[in-house]
């Protein structure tokens, strides 16, 4: 609603600007604006319009640059009103309702925000990654049955194993157990030598802007949240940090990356033909976890209980997560499950915190690219 609202403001806005043109030119008659508006500066008028029309399809078509064009028009928009002050004074509102979701925008493309602190890790990591060997059989044979007939499900055999991914996520996302959810989008790069996960998310609340930063690389972990891109209210990291982001990075490994479950660094013991449990572990954190599959090989479910709840990013509440997995698709010849849950254990019942669609991942991935 809130995206509505700004939209329509910035088109209204636009559109009255064509006033001064028309009254430059002697178009028609405009009552509203008393003033004489000379010819150069009715063209003024005109492209300022122009500019405020680009600026919201830009919006609207999500182009990180619209800001830009909106400053832009907003400058020259501010000077056309105070030459005619008397007349069209009150567009200055207007100006000042652009200008702050402007500055929030401008703030997320500064050195330090979080999706440039985003790209610069990937950055630093992609180039890194050559060419990949075949997934054969000889390297899946020393892996429990259920594993085995899952990485066949997924498609993996006789493909280049996995280096890297990145994955685009569209979801719903909730901060406590009483709140509403919140639509998310979401994008993210794992690698896998060496490990490292870096995670961004988008959301609003209440109309502003909220993103997130997650990283893991080497054996520290890390969850940055801010408001509006100039707040932050969370920064959580420490011990129960990296223990609980190595719970997730192995479950992106078992979800979205089947072919990585060869990895030296993983335990395995069978329990039965649906069921095994794992030991993984990264540069000292040693985390365990139960994986469940259903009779067609899909992984179904993913439970541990080496993840820990923070909502503040201070203190730390340990409790049984799981991923209950749905919904496989075909992405790029490789079958993943397309849907997704998140799901706290508590002592009072179960909380359902995140519900996530796959919308892409790409594999072995040679050059870092943005939400399309």
């Amino acid at each position: 609603m809130a995206k509505i609202i700004f939209s329509f403001i910035i088109l209204l806005h636009g559109l009255i600007h064509l006033l001064g043109f028309v009254k430059a030119f002697n178009l028609t008659q405009v009552d509203q604006l008393t003033q004489e508006i000379s010819k150069p500066v009715g063209l003024v008028w005109l492209l300022t319009s122009i500019l405020f029309l680009f600026a919201l399809v830009f919006y609207l078509k999500q182009n990180e640059w619209w800001w830009i064009i909106a400053a832009v028009a907003v400058m020259l928009s501010q000077i056309l009103i105070i030459l005619s002050w008397s007349d069209a004074k009150f567009g200055t509102i207007a100006n000042i309702i652009i200008i702050v979701p402007l500055i929030i925008s401008m703030a997320g493309y500064l050195p330090n925000s979080y999706q440039n602190k985003f790209k610069t890790e990937v950055e630093k990591r992609i180039h890194r990654d050559g060419g990949s060997d075949i997934l054969t059989e000889k390297d899946i044979a020393h892996l429990p049955a259920p594993v085995q007939k899952y990485i066949r499900y997924s498609g993996a055999m006789g493909k280049e194993k996995v280096n890297n991914f990145r994955a685009v996520f569209q979801g719903r996302f909730k901060t406590s157990p009483d709140s509403e959810y919140l639509d998310v989008t979401t994008i993210q790069y794992n690698f896998f030598n060496p490990p490292a996960r870096i995670f961004f998310m988008e959301s609003s609340m209440y109309g502003i802007p909220v993103e997130g930063l997650h990283k893991y690389i080497g054996s520290t972990a890390s969850m940055q949240i801010a408001v509006a891109s100039l707040l932050e209210v969370v920064n959580a990291q420490g011990p129960e940090m990296n223990r609980s982001e190595t719970v997730t990075l192995f479950n992106d490994m078992c979800f979205l990356a089947p072919a990585t479950l060869i990895d030296k660094n993983i335990e395995w013991e069978a329990t039965d033909s649906t069921k095994v449990k794992a030991t993984y572990t990264n540069q000292g954190n040693t985390i365990e976890a139960t994986l469940f599959f259903n009779e067609m090989g899909e992984l179904i479910n993913f439970s541990s209980a080496d993840r820990s709840e923070s909502t503040d990013g201070t203190s730390f509440v340990n409790y049984r997560w799981v991923t209950p997995l749905s919904n496989y698709r075909d992405f790029n010849g490789r079958h993943v499950a397309s849907h997704g849950e998140a799901v706290w254990h508590k002592p009072d019942g179960e909380y359902t915190y995140a519900k996530i669609d796959l919308q892409q991942i790409n594999y072995n991935n040679d050059e870092m690219e943005w939400i399309k």
